[in-house]
């Protein structure tokens, strides 16, 4: 992992939640779709450790996509991500009803977009991160562009950016 920017330092000290679009930031942005229909994804084992992560230092996690699919829900329940939106036409509404639901305030919440799609809720997130193999467009507007792609540990590099500047990694490492 790089050596973020001091402004960036300041904002994940912040952060109470991380938001996370899932085709481009959970997954490779690949959507596999079988001769019976049948979709699925391809999750990266250590994304995953990063959101157990995250939970078990107290921030919260979710996921906001504009597909619905049974295997992020299930990838959701299997990591204790308990705040997910799905067949979302309207991110950056979704975020605004999230934010009401969870009390939780611009500056307190990081998200990790990597389209077009994610750019209204990227200028309002208190901590707005691009994947680095995200739509070019985006890295004009973002606080940081993680060094891995999307599905390939990105998510994992934001959960240690906010974990190690909150001095909290070292509950997992000592």
């Amino acid at each position: 992992m790089k050596r973020p920017p001091a402004d960036v330092l300041k904002k994940a000290a912040k952060i109470q939640l991380l938001l996370l679009d899932v085709d481009g930031v959970l997954t490779d942005g690949r959507i596999i779709i079988d001769d019976r229909g049948i979709e699925t994804k391809q999750f990266y084992v250590r994304d995953g450790q990063g959101i157990a992560l995250l939970l078990r230092a107290g921030i919260k996690v979710g996921f906001l996509s504009a597909r619905k699919s049974a295997s992020v829900r299930r990838r959701a329940k299997e990591l204790g991500v308990d705040l997910v939106c799905e067949g979302v036409r309207d991110k950056l509404e979704a975020y605004c009803e999230i934010k009401r639901t969870v009390g939780f305030k611009d500056d307190q919440i990081a998200y990790v977009g990597d389209d077009i799609i994610d750019l209204p809720i990227l200028r309002h997130a208190g901590l707005a991160v691009s994947v680095r193999d995200g739509w070019e467009g985006l890295k004009r507007t973002v606080d940081y562009v993680t060094s891995a792609s999307g599905g390939q540990g990105a998510v994992r590099e934001v959960a240690e950016l906010l974990l190690k500047t909150q001095t909290k990694w070292h509950l997992f490492i000592d």
